[in-house]
């Protein structure tokens, strides 16, 4: 039946989108409720100490090659067109509107009005329709959470999220790579998710709208975690694609995090984009990331394609049985050295965070504001094995701005931005590998945790300001001599490796690709 006084209740209900009901509209519904209904509907299992368990079927990763913006006035000259940002015609995304339309008709739909943004003077009222009931929990999770009923009732998204998993795309007619498709219009103000049921798809969207929105109000959207020290002006960024350690090293226990994945930075300081956390959660520790992995035992945190007992209701958190990529969703709250406010002044420092599968570069190295945004725009890393459909293993890519997947603007202009407010704001800036050392992938070791902590920890309390460089031209670095207790092979890769010819080819493969990327912007 259709939930009419629910919808009564909302000044600017689903009827403004020419979405016909037949059925159920639940929304705002708090965490609990939303439990019940996805237990009820068989979406995923309760377990042990009360995290939702859920499984997002076939695509355990975001599917990049099946996203799109629409080409028209607005965007036809303002996106980075090419294998990132693929178009597709105002006609078509028409048609597949039509049938989505059709399609929800007869579902049963959970609504969340949240915020991307937690600085009201940039935030963006986004409101989430989807057709499973854990998926609006994973938003309400992940976005920033309205409690006041009255502002709830007069709510006015100012973008849609429609989240319809069961819906299939026709690649035929729709101009689509396949069944899946996420389609963003930026003048129609709408997203439109089908044929996946990896809730990534939602939150990731929200964050390319607002990397188009934002640096024409002089505000850079940044893929990266935040936290402070003693105050709120002991700002540390730490960049970096997904499993290259940003959650893990913003949880710190002795600072307050600020957020963990996707931040804006305007003329008064830093702000958390979210409200929540999205952390991998395979083989997590409990001695080395205790933070998070108390949130795998907390009543409201949502489990992506985590092993469970049925009858015990007992989690593995060590299995891949279905994908490396498993995930913990959860609010910020569940943090218990978390801002709840997201907000944090300019920053002190910044870390461009690399997972080196060529097992080449130093732990640790500093980087002069033009090192800085070489690095930046190279991006480089590794893509860690399910991340993204189809990688099972370190993949290594460039990815500009270590975001280059949810940048719609040429990476030129988040580069531009960045270099001002570096400049501006005399921020120290370092390369931090978080990847293998001793040789390449498959041969060396990743480069333990509490070594990496111990490093971040120096350069924060500025321990390694004065500490002797040698500049590295081939990866434009400047690489520590030593750092006091720390052997200083870890600081020398090179004297790591077995063999130092090897490691000379390795370091000149690697640094013949930098400069061949280089070229391009």
């Amino acid at each position: 039946m259709i939930d009419k006084s629910a919808a009564a209740m909302k000044t600017h209900g689903l009827e403004t989108l020419g979405i016909a009901r037949e059925a159920e509209t639940h929304w705002d519904l708090p965490t609990p409720a939303l439990y019940e209904h996805a237990v009820r509907r068989g979406e995923g299992l309760v377990a042990h100490l009360g995290p939702l368990v859920v499984d997002t079927g076939d695509h355990t990763g975001r599917a990049p090659n099946d996203k799109f913006i629409v080409e028209e006035p607005s965007t036809r000259d303002a996106i980075w067109w090419g294998p990132i940002n693929h178009p597709i015609s105002e006609d078509r995304f028409d048609r597949v509107w039509t049938r989505m339309k059709a399609f929800l008709a007869d579902k049963e739909l959970f609504v969340q009005d949240c915020y991307g943004g937690a600085d009201p003077n940039f935030r963006l009222p986004v409101r989430i329709v989807a057709q499973y009931a854990w998926h609006a929990l994973f938003m309400r999770n992940m976005l920033i959470r309205e409690f006041d009923r009255q502002t709830l009732r007069d709510f006015r998204p100012e973008f849609t999220v429609i989240d319809a998993p069961g819906f299939k795309a026709d690649p035929t007619t729709d101009g689509t790579n396949s069944e899946t498709c996420i389609l963003v219009n930026m003048a129609r103000k709408l997203v439109l998710i089908g044929g996946t049921e990896y809730a990534g798809e939602m939150k990731k969207s929200v964050f390319s709208i607002l990397n188009f929105l934002l640096p024409g109000r002089g505000v850079l959207g940044m893929h990266c975690s935040a936290n402070y020290g003693r105050n709120r002006d002991d700002v540390a960024l730490f960049f970096g694609l997904s499993g290259t350690g940003k959650t893990t090293l913003s949880a710190a226990p002795d600072r307050t995090l600020i957020g963990d994945d996707e931040h804006g930075w305007s003329d008064d300081g830093v702000f958390n984009i979210e409200g929540g956390c999205y952390a991998k959660v395979i083989r997590l520790d409990k001695e080395t990331e205790p933070e998070i992995y108390e949130t795998t035992r907390r009543f409201g945190t949502v489990l992506e394609n985590v092993a469970i007992d049925p009858a015990s209701r007992r989690l593995d958190l060590d299995s891949a049985a279905k994908t490396e990529n498993t995930r913990a969703a959860y609010p910020i709250t569940h943090i218990p050295h978390a801002d709840p406010w997201g907000v944090g002044g300019h920053p002190r420092n910044i870390f461009f965070l690399t997972y080196d599968a060529f097992g080449v570069l130093p732990p640790i190295a500093r980087l002069t504001a033009e090192q800085a945004m070489f690095h930046f725009l190279a991006g480089y890393t590794s893509k860690v094995a399910g991340t993204e459909q189809g990688v099972d293993e370190p993949k290594v890519v460039f990815s500009p701005c270590f975001a280059a997947p949810f940048l719609p603007r040429h990476p030129r202009e988040y580069a531009r931005l960045l270099g001002e407010k570096i400049k501006r704001h005399a921020v120290r800036c370092w390369l931090i590998n978080t990847g293998v050392t001793g040789g390449p992938y498959g041969v060396g070791r990743r480069i333990a945790m509490p070594v990496t902590r111990s490093l971040v920890a120096a350069a924060l309390a500025g321990e390694l300001d004065a500490a002797a460089t040698t500049d590295d031209r081939g990866f434009h670095i400047g690489r520590l001599a030593s750092r006091p207790g720390l052997d200083p092979s870890l600081l020398d890769p090179r004297a790591s490796w077995a063999d130092p010819d090897a490691y000379d080819r390795k370091a000149s493969e690697l640094a013949a690709r930098f400069q061949e990327n280089r070229d391009k912007y």
